[in-house]
C-alpha cells in the first residue's frame, strides 16, 4: 500500500492495515518470513543490494519483510518517517544512544525512568565516555540548568515508571532544540493510542514492544521511531552492524497485537481509573499515583497531553516493604511479575525488582519508596481485581 493510500486513515485503521504488502499468494493475514538470507538473481544484483544502489532484502539481521511490515505500521501510527525494530526495549535505547552519540557527549535524563535505563546510562555508557545527568522530571528549569555545551540528548519517560510522573513534552522539546539537542521520549506506557510525542515536538520515540504493543506477554522486542535521517541512518546504521535485531516471529506477534491495541488500551484505562479511585479510599494506602486522578500533581498536564490516563496504577502502603510484600503475597488472581501491559493484571514491588539494581540513594531521589507497589491493570473484570486486593488490605 502506498503512503497516499493511508493519508486519511484513522489510528485504529492504521493499526490494522498499515504496512502490509501482499505477496503473489494473496494472503489476507500478514505472512512470517523465517529466513536468515535471500537469493539474488545475479551477482550484479547482489552487489547492487549490498552497496545500497538497489533496495531489497539482504540478510535478516537488518532486512526482513515481516519486521519491515511492523516497522512501517508503527511508524504510521506514531506519525514518524521511519521505524527501526529491535530485540528489546532496552536494545532500542542502546541503539539510539550508540547510533547517535559520540564519546564525550552528554545526556540529560529524567531521574524517574526505568531502573535498567538508569544502569545503562550510569554504568555502561559512562565507560565509553558518554556522561548522564539526572534531573527531576517535572522541573523544566532543572533540565535547562543541566544542559552543557556537550549535551546532545534529553531522555525521558512520560508517564514515568512507576510513579506515573508527567513531563511537558512540548516545553522540553523547545528547550532541547534551543540548545541543539534531541528529545527522546519513551512512549511505552501510552502507546500512540494515548500520546504521540512527535506531534508535540519530540525527535525520537522509544517503545518496548514487549508491553502494550504485544499486550499478551508473549514476546520481547523494541522499536525506535523518528525521522529518516536520525532513525533511518543513525539508528539503523548501528543495528545493521551490531545486530540487536527483532526476529520475524516476534514482529508477526507484535503486528497481531497492534490490531487490537486501541480497544485494549481503552479497557485498561477504564479499569485503572476505577482501581485508582478505590485505592484512594483505603485507609492502609498512604498515596496513589495515577494521572487520571485530580490528586495527581500533573493531572491537568496529563489531560492536555494524553487522551486517557493509561493502565498503570502505583500506590504506597503504610508499613513500608513488609506491608507491601504481605499485600503482594496475599493476592491469588494477580500475577506477581515485573512485566506490564498484559491482558493479565500484574503486581510488583519496584524497590526490589524493576529498580532493585539502583543504589539506595538513586531510588530515594527517584521517589521509589519501600512501600510502593505498581499494578498493571489487565482485562479481567475490575470487581475481581479489587476483590483480590481487598484480601490483603482487610
Amino acid at each position: 500500500m502506498s503512503e497516499h493510500d493511508i493519508t486519511d486513515w484513522q489510528l485504529a485503521t492504521l493499526a490494522v492495515r498499515a504496512g502490509q504488502e501482499r505477496t503473489a499468494e494473496g494472503e489476507h493475514a500478514e505472512p512470517i518470513f523465517p529466513t536468515s538470507s535471500y537469493v539474488f538473481g545475479s551477482a550484479a544484483e547482489a552487489a547492487a543490494r549490498f552497496s545500497g544502489e538497489q533496495p531489497g532484502n539482504i540478510y535478516s539481521r537488518f532486512t526482513n519483510p515481516t519486521v519491515r511490515t511492523f516497522e512501517q505500521r508503527l511508524a504510521a501510527m506514531e506519525g514518524g518517517e521511519r521505524c527501526v525494530a529491535t530485540s528489546s526495549g532496552m536494545a532500542a535505547i542502546l541503539s539510539t544512544c550508540l547510533g547517535l552519540l559520540n564519546q564525550g557527549d552528554h545526556i540529560v535524563s529524567s531521574q524517574s525512568i526505568f531502573g535498567s535505563t538508569v544502569v545503562l546510562f550510569d554504568q555502561h555508557l559512562s565507560r565509553f565516555g558518554i556522561e548522564t545527568t539526572f534531573v527531576a522530571q517535572d522541573d523544566v528549569q532543572a533540565w535547562a540548568d543541566a544542559i552543557r555545551p556537550e549535551t546532545r540528548l534529553l531522555f525521558l519517560e512520560t508517564p514515568s515508571n512507576p510513579l506515573t510522573e508527567i513531563a511537558d513534552i512540548r516545553k522540553l522539546a523547545e528547550l532541547a532544540h534551543q540548545n541543539d539537542c534531541l528529545l527522546v521520549v519513551d512512549n511505552c506506557f501510552c502507546t500512540p493510542i494515548l500520546q504521540r510525542p512527535l506531534e508535540l515536538g519530540a525527535d525520537i520515540v522509544i517503545h518496548s514492544a514487549t508491553k502494550y504493543l504485544d499486550g499478551q506477554g508473549r514476546c520481547v522486542g523494541g522499536a525506535v521511531v523518528g525521522s529518516e535521517q536520525l532513525v533511518g541512518e543513525g539508528v539503523y546504521g548501528f543495528l545493521r552492524t551490531a545486530g540487536p535485531t527483532m526476529s520475524a516471529f516476534n514482529a508477526w506477534v507484535f503486528l497481531k497485537g497492534l490490531e487490537t491495541l486501541k480497544v485494549r488500551i481503552a479497557a485498561h484505562c477504564q479499569s485503572a481509573l476505577t482501581l485508582a479511585q478505590w485505592l484512594e479510599q483505603q485507609v492502609q494506602v498512604e498515596r496513589v499515583y495515577y494521572p487520571g486522578l485530580p490528586s495527581h500533581p500533573q493531572h491537568e498536564l496529563a489531560i492536555r497531553q494524553m487522551s486517557a490516563a493509561g493502565g498503570i496504577v502505583s500506590f504506597v502502603l503504610k508499613g513500608g516493604k513488609d506491608a507491601a510484600w504481605r499485600l503482594i503475597d496475599s493476592t491469588r488472581l494477580l500475577s506477581i511479575t515485573a512485566n506490564l501491559g498484559d491482558t493479565k493484571t500484574t503486581i510488583t514491588h519496584p524497590a526490589t525488582t524493576t529498580h532493585g539494581r539502583m543504589t539506595p540513594e538513586a531510588r530515594q531521589a527517584a521517589g521509589i519508596d519501600d512501600g510502593l507497589i505498581r499494578i498493571s491493570v489487565g482485562l479481567e473484570d475490575i470487581d475481581d481485581i479489587i476483590r483480590d486486593l481487598s484480601t490483603g488490605l482487610g
